[in-house]
């Protein structure tokens, strides 16, 4: 009956997929542009916006999901072509991550602040919106679906109390844990690509 449910795919592979987007959304190197973003709004205000946006990014994702695959026969791409694109944007990201300091990244300004830049990129980016499309097919929709569900509800705790944990946290260990995460998603862009290379060949 488990099989049933999750298509064939085993507890490990909702475990890869999970970390995997877990790693790209990088809700802990997020939480600092987060505060500093809705710091002008009332508490009220900012617990209003989370919910909305972590709704909005949700939506985004399954969209993401089904119609990975339409576009994939629309545009006459493989799923390994998308696997090796998908896994050197993942790189790209997080060497980009990696090497570029906050201080270069400018402070976030707290003016126009809504879905946008909230939703996107903070909550669905470039490389979790890549993930997802890739994850589908090498986890399977069910599973890529209940992993982006855990990580939004991951997502919206943590960000509706981002002020509490950022103050707990401090901004540097908050720095640290976002080099983390970005190593991490080098790993896996370069696992998708072995993949998608590995698929070819065949």
């Amino acid at each position: 009956m488990i099989d049933l449910i999750w298509g064939g795919r085993d507890m490990e592979g909702f475990l890869k997929s999970f970390i995997a987007l877990f790693v790209a959304i990088d809700v802990v190197g997020a939480l600092p542009f987060l505060v500093g973003l809705t710091k002008s709004l009332s508490e009220d205000e900012r617990k209003r916006l989370i919910h909305r946006a972590t709704l909005s990014a949700f939506v985004i994702g399954i969209v993401f999901i089904v119609a990975g695959k339409t576009i994939f026969a629309f545009l006459g791409i493989t799923e390994s072509d998308f696997k090796v694109a998908g896994g050197l944007l993942l790189l790209i990201f997080a060497i980009r991550d990696l090497l570029v300091t906050a201080s270069h990244q400018g402070a976030p300004t707290p003016t126009k602040v809504g879905l946008v830049p909230i939703a996107i990129p903070l909550m669905m980016g470039p490389a979790a919106l890549t993930t997802l499309m890739v994850g589908s097919d090498q986890y399977g929709v069910f599973t890529i679906v209940a992993s982006l569900t855990l990580n939004l509800i991951i997502v919206w705790v943590l960000f509706s109390r981002g002020n509490i944990i950022l103050k707990w946290l401090g901004e540097d260990a908050s720095d640290a844990f976002n080099k983390v995460f970005s190593l991490l998603m080098a790993a896996i862009g370069v696992m998708f690509v072995r993949s998608g290379i590995i698929e070819m060949m065949k």
